[in-house]
């Protein structure tokens, strides 16, 4: 392996994690064979003083029972069964004076603890203690108890089988351990793998989004844990990622198909103009025609800003309470005389007063593009049913009807889109736009449209809005 790639290795997240699992891992597990240790020595440690206390108190009752002359020999006799390099006795006078011991040859190193004894005359409890012999590898356990009132016995026993237990307790440890920390590295780096699998999915995902497949998805499995939730939300973004790029571009065809036919007429009508134009009101009317195609394309750009703005949340709503029953019959009083002259009869079914709180703008403007659109799509001597209610969860419903050309099948579903026309509203002036406006004022301020439509019978379309 390279230095690059090693360095890359050792800064993945999937490395630093099973480090961290191998360390956490190996801690615990000294932590562990210390406590046992611990504990076995402690046990090893408290066998070994009951066998010397043993020892100590049978010295006791013989010298009781048969006297000093008993002692001496069973001492002898005890230490030859044991073992010379395994056990030794000693008996002492108060001020730790040898007067009798066992075979000393192998223990001539190993002398009387004068402070042992001066703790065992102050306290008159067995005193032990642990001493290590030069070039021995097993310690020596050592107990100095009375077995008289004026006789002291020193009991020494080698800690060799104990010794060679925990020696062989350490090596097998040592042994346990590279063992287990390796499956440790090895199970912790398969757990860190497979758990980061569904963020590698994510990067290689985004990975190819960048090189323009937009259409990528997150593979979600059905564990339903973090990484999951990780890729269904991020799966989300890119839907909406994918949704605004989309009507990005369409919006961007559809404003250069709709620029265009606005600006070919202005240039036209400057080119007329000036090449057959020979008066002042040739000129004038130019001008008039230049203002009213500029002002169109004004209002287009301005609602297609609009719209973008509140689509991607910058568009702040300026809310505050209406009456939205008021509201609604100024918009129908607006449009009156509209429709009185293509004979269309408007009814408005409103309550005397419907509190709401939104921008008062933003609505006005979505109640107009509503029975504006209706005035426009109703042939003359048709009715519009305008009607304002509140809805039982909490809501307010709003609803035009009217008996109009209707919308076809194949056209409901895109009416809402930007710049979108049915065949029958092409030979009707107009942007496109004016349902995708509603729709989104709609959407802002909590609610939605939706419509219903019977080709040449008529269409409703509904507000809903929350309080």
């Amino acid at each position: 392996m390279s230095s690059g790639k090693a360095i890359r290795f050792r800064n993945t997240l999937a490395f630093r994690l099973t480090l961290w699992y191998a360390a956490i891992f190996a801690l615990s597990s000294i932590l562990a064979f210390f406590f046992f240790y611990v504990l076995v020595t402690s046990v090893i440690r408290e066998q070994t003083d009951r066998e010397l206390l043993d020892r100590a108190a049978k010295f006791s009752t013989l010298l009781s029972v048969e006297g000093i002359d008993a002692v001496k020999s069973v001492a002898v006799v005890e230490s030859r069964a044991g073992g010379v390099k395994k056990t030794f006795i000693r008996l002492l006078y108060l001020n730790g004076r040898v007067f009798s011991s066992s075979n000393m040859s192998y223990w001539r190193n190993i002398g009387v603890d004068r402070e042992a004894i001066r703790q065992l005359l102050k306290d008159s409890t067995p005193v032990f203690a642990t001493v290590s012999i030069p070039e021995r590898r097993h310690k020596v356990r050592i107990c100095y108890g009375f077995i008289g009132t004026d006789i002291i016995v020193q009991v020494g026993q080698s800690m060799e089988l104990s010794g060679s237990f925990i020696e062989a307790f350490r090596k097998i440890f040592v042994a346990t351990m590279a063992f287990l920390l390796l499956l440790a590295a090895a199970i912790g780096w398969f757990m860190a793998r497979r758990a980061l699998s569904g963020v590698e999915a994510v990067t290689k995902t985004a990975h190819l989004i960048s090189q323009d497949a937009l259409e990528q998805r997150v593979p979600v499995k059905p564990h339903g844990d973090e990484i999951d939730q990780l890729a269904t939300t991020f799966n989300s973004m890119l839907d909406r990622i994918e949704t605004l790029i989309t009507g990005m571009k369409e919006m961007s065809d559809n404003i250069a198909h709709d620029l265009k036919s606005p600006i070919t007429r202005i240039r036209g009508i400057a080119e007329i103009t000036i090449t057959t134009g020979t008066s002042l009101p040739e000129y004038e009317s130019m001008a008039a025609s230049i203002i009213e195609e500029s002002d169109r394309l004004l209002g287009m750009i301005n609602t297609m800003l609009v719209i973008s703005r509140m689509e991607a949340g910058l568009g702040e709503l300026n809310k505050q309470e209406m009456n939205l029953s008021l509201i609604t019959r100024e918009a129908c009083e607006l449009f009156h005389p509209i429709a009185e002259d293509k004979k269309i009869d408007v009814n408005c079914d409103l309550p005397p007063s419907l509190a709401f709180t939104g921008d008062v703008g933003k609505i006005q403007r979505m109640i107009s593009n509503l029975l504006d659109n209706a005035i426009k799509y109703t042939p003359g001597g048709g009715r519009i049913a305008l009607s304002l209610t509140g809805n039982k969860k909490g809501g307010i419903t709003l609803s035009v009807k009217d008996s109009g050309i209707g919308i076809a099948q194949k056209d409901l579903p895109h009416i809402f889109e930007r710049f979108y026309r049915c065949d029958q509203s092409r030979s009707e002036e107009g942007t496109g736009l004016g349902l995708s406006l509603a729709r989104t004022i709609a959407r802002a301020h909590g609610g939605d449209i939706t419509a219903e439509s019977t080709e040449g019978e008529g269409s409703t379309f509904t507000v809903t809005l929350n309080l």
